[in-house]
């Protein structure tokens, strides 16, 4: 219903134009863990661990400058969105999912600690993914866990791995979807 009542610019351009970007997005940060686990595996100091006596503002903390900061901040927002969608698409939490104007005190708090875990959960997860650098002023890089190298490693690789899965199956299952569709009507 909601397909039928969008403007002819949205059908054609809007929608189109954000998949693309949800593609390129998704694609930009696979190859980014891709190249952290070439960095993982090169040298040590890949590892997300504290940043010792980085003054804020004297150090870049992307190698490609403004554009890179620019960047590393709208793949850690993407990944925020998509955590949460990710979070509430999932069959086990669609529940809490809050209703308008209906949601009861105890599913408005469930949605309060499940929205504060997945943010507190933010900096370590892109800290651990090599998408930035920065620390976020909570010196998450002191976890023990994130100088073992194979975690690190399994995690990253399992990011790239599930992602790139997920987004082939997608994207093939569309492709596959509109080649039967458009078969089907001429046979």
């Amino acid at each position: 219903e909601l397909r039928h009542r969008a403007s002819p610019w949205q059908r054609n351009l809007g929608y189109p134009l954000a998949m693309l970007g949800l593609l390129a997005l998704t694609g930009i940060s696979v190859l980014i863990v891709c190249f952290h686990v070439l960095e993982l595996l090169l040298d040590d100091a890949a590892m997300p661990r504290g940043i010792q006596d980085a003054c804020l503002g004297q150090v870049s903390f992307s190698i490609f400058g403004s554009f890179g900061a620019a960047l590393q901040v709208i793949l850690i927002f993407y990944l925020m969105v998509s955590s949460v969608v990710g979070f509430y698409s999932s069959p086990l939490f669609t529940r809490l999912l809050p209703e308008r104007q209906d949601t009861p005190l105890t599913k408005i708090i469930g949605n309060c600690v499940s929205l504060l875990v997945l943010s507190s959960a933010l900096p370590v997860f892109s800290r651990t993914l090599g998408i930035t650098r920065f620390d976020l002023l909570g010196d998450f890089g002191r976890f023990n866990w994130l100088g073992n190298f194979y975690i690190v490693f399994l995690y990253n690789m399992g990011f790239a791995g599930l992602t790139t899965l997920c987004l082939v199956k997608k994207v093939s299952w569309a492709v596959q979807a509109e080649l039967i569709r458009a078969f089907g009507e001429d046979g």
